[in-house]
């Protein structure tokens, strides 16, 4: 399944300066165009650590795992539209292309999440994404719990503090 991504987990993930995680996780990630535009506005306001988006962005590197895309069919464009209006258009946009494509989406955004659940939207988040990579054993739980630290010191909530109930062990 491919994945998009909203601003929200990739700037999380950026601040840590543990982006390549979520390469070593998905491989490809797509975003769209307007979180690209969000992500450019960040930069202009000083968050630097956008520029690991910058960096990591198809076609800026030949090599990138980041690619834009944008809204492409009319039942996109129809499902756009159809939003809730307190969506952002980086949320609305990666929301009507995961519905459209059947994509995973990764936002930590409460209103997208929950328009996602009702739409039967797969998604996902930090804590879902540090939990897959647990449970793929590409690290190990106490990195994933560091990087929750890491992540939640830079500001962002979470009802946990340890992923340690929430891994699935094998």
């Amino acid at each position: 399944m491919s994945v998009i991504s909203n601003t929200t987990v990739l700037s999380n993930f950026a601040a840590i300066d543990a982006l390549d995680r979520l390469h070593e996780l998905y491989g490809e990630i797509y975003l769209s165009t307007e979180v690209y535009q969000e992500i450019q506005r960040g930069l202009e306001e000083g968050y630097t650590f956008y520029s690991g988006v910058e960096e990591a962005l198809r076609p800026m590197r030949p090599d990138g795992w980041l690619h834009l895309t944008s809204l492409i069919t009319d039942k996109e464009v129809l499902t756009l539209s159809s939003m809730p209006g307190q969506l952002h258009a980086g949320e609305s946009s990666c929301l009507a292309i995961a519905q459209q494509r059947n994509w995973l989406l990764l936002t930590d955004d409460k209103a997208a999440r929950r328009y996602a659940m009702e739409q039967n939207i797969a998604v996902s988040g930090i804590l879902g994404c540090l939990i897959l990579g647990v449970e793929r054993r590409l690290w190990p739980l106490e990195q994933a719990n560091r990087w929750l630290e890491r992540i939640v010191a830079a500001g962002f909530f979470s009802p946990v503090t340890d992923l340690s109930s929430l891994v699935k062990r094998s």
